[in-house]
């Protein structure tokens, strides 16, 4: 497949994208940008949720980690079940009943404006950092197939792609997105569909052929068992059911999606059937990675490697569907990809504005909007985020799925800490020191992962249940706040 085909595939999408953004525009009120005007309907928001929860490192890193992690990833994603039950019945009562368009206004009532501050930062470094990881991903084989062709460099190529998402998001923001989300998830979904239609065709078996291949390869475990491992299976379970609670419910950027339906009764109808949806698709992206590796083997095909010798498992199926796979798997690739792409970074940038301008700025969103103050915000994330790519790029070594939840762990512990200790306790706290007390508990669960403890003569891995120590020592360290100052009888200073 030639980049100018691939090129030409992007800029039809991109055609669609800003079609979809001028006729969700034509009516726009003063908030439209902010919730959408309380009118999107709840089946929308539950596909539409789908391609950013997914993104480019779904679409890539998990089919090829396989290789290496096998279906241990599911484990994870069962947990997510967890998670997303509490949100429906935890979270998003408490969401509805205050009337939020920014959820770290609520810190603000239960804690003080310091409080609000350091939730709204800690959501902004870690979607910065995370949909920066995501994007980079897909960005990066976009410039291996089209860009490089063209003598494109990275960061100018990078620097047009957040451009476009500029362009269709700077004025609908959230009402926008409600539809473009939809559109990518579906395209994203019929990308991995129609590879598995060409893998199918290549090897000439049938689709109850291609389920007997994954049910019996060994690639296909599910459950591990070793206590000592971090793919054991109640840490990522549990862990899952954490990142599901951080990366969702305390979330602004999947939860201003969920604050757009006119109810908390079609709220958390659309959160239900997005979990099931979300199951299901990722248990099809795991077998995708299955049936990739079986057709390089038996086609004899070498994968692409890394410089120390081992396979370069990200690589592995977009150096497949566009090599090996032919016409039909290297378009859906390609669409899907650029689906992946757009989706992982669009939705960020009007969050990430909709944050800072309601939670740092103190601003108001049901009066009219200082617009222009709302697009330079929208300009300068836009501009972070691009340098966030470059400095991922320079250092990234590893699977990027990796890198993404080793951020959520770190960055999401804070918050969950805060949320948990507000919604459980009624104690006050001194607002002031919370700052200081998030700063601090990353860094210490930091070095608790960094330096394995050894239980019975092994060393004991946390894997993705630090993000739980790190809510655990921020609510310990709240609890150790209200003691210390139990004078304090306000929620502020």
């Amino acid at each position: 497949m030639t980049a100018s085909l691939i090129l030409t595939c992007i800029i039809v999408y991109f055609l669609a994208l800003i079609a979809i953004s001028y006729f969700t525009t034509r009516k726009l009120s003063a908030s439209s940008y902010f919730n959408g005007d309380k009118s999107s309907p709840w089946y929308v928001i539950a596909f539409g949720m789908l391609g950013d929860s997914l993104s480019g490192v779904t679409f890539i890193s998990v089919p090829g980690a396989v290789l290496l992690a096998k279906f241990g990833y599911f484990q994870l994603v069962m947990g997510y079940m967890v998670g997303y039950l509490a949100i429906i019945f935890i979270l998003l009562p408490i969401y509805y009943r205050m009337n939020l368009t920014s959820i770290y206004s609520y810190l603000f009532e239960r804690f003080g404006i310091y409080t609000q501050y350091t939730g709204a930062f800690f959501f902004m470094l870690s979607r910065i950092l995370g949909s920066a990881a995501r994007l980079y991903l897909a960005a990066t084989v976009l410039q291996l197939f089209i860009f490089d062709s063209y003598g494109v460099p990275f960061a100018v190529s990078v620097s047009i792609i957040i451009l476009l998402i500029w362009l269709y998001t700077i004025r609908g923001g959230i009402k926008t997105l409600v539809w473009t989300d939809t559109f990518q998830s579906m395209l994203l979904i019929l990308g991995v569909v129609f590879s598995v239609v060409a893998i199918c065709s290549n090897l000439n078996i049938s689709w109850s052929e291609a389920y007997n291949i994954v049910k019996n390869d060994s690639r296909s475990q599910i459950f591990f068992w070793d206590f000592w491992d971090k793919s054991n299976f109640y840490k990522q379970f549990f862990g899952g059911a954490f990142i599901a609670l951080c990366m969702t419910g305390l979330d602004q950027n999947m939860m201003q999606k969920n604050l757009t339906c006119k109810s908390l009764g079609e709220s958390q109808k659309n959160l239900f059937w997005f979990s099931i949806i979300m199951l299901i698709t990722n248990l099809f992206f795991l077998s995708l990675g299955v049936l990739l590796y079986y057709f390089a083997e038996q086609k004899g095909i070498s994968l692409p490697l890394k410089p120390d010798g081992n396979v370069f498992t990200d690589n592995v199926f977009p150096f497949l569907a566009l090599n090996h796979l032919g016409f039909l798997a290297s378009i859906s690739f390609v669409v899907g990809l650029t689906a992946a792409t757009f989706s992982s970074a669009d939705s960020v940038l009007t969050t990430l504005t909709t944050s800072f301008y309601i939670d740092i700025l103190g601003k108001r969103t049901d009066s009219q909007t200082d617009t222009r103050l709302r697009h330079a915000i929208h300009i300068g994330f836009a501009v972070i985020l691009l340098i966030a790519i470059l400095i991922i790029k320079a250092v990234n070594t590893g699977s990027v799925i990796d890198v993404v939840l080793r951020i959520a762990n770190f960055t999401y512990g804070p918050l969950l800490g805060l949320f948990m200790f507000g919604i459980f306790s009624k104690r006050m706290i001194k607002d002031s020191i919370v700052p200081i007390l998030c700063i601090i508990v990353p860094f210490v669960t930091y070095y608790l992962d960094s330096h394995p403890f050894q239980i019975l003569g092994k060393d004991f891995l946390f894997g993705n249940t630090i993000l739980i120590v790190n809510g655990f020592l921020t609510f310990i360290g709240l609890l150790m706040i209200h003691y210390l100052f139990r004078d304090i009888k306000v929620k502020s200073d």
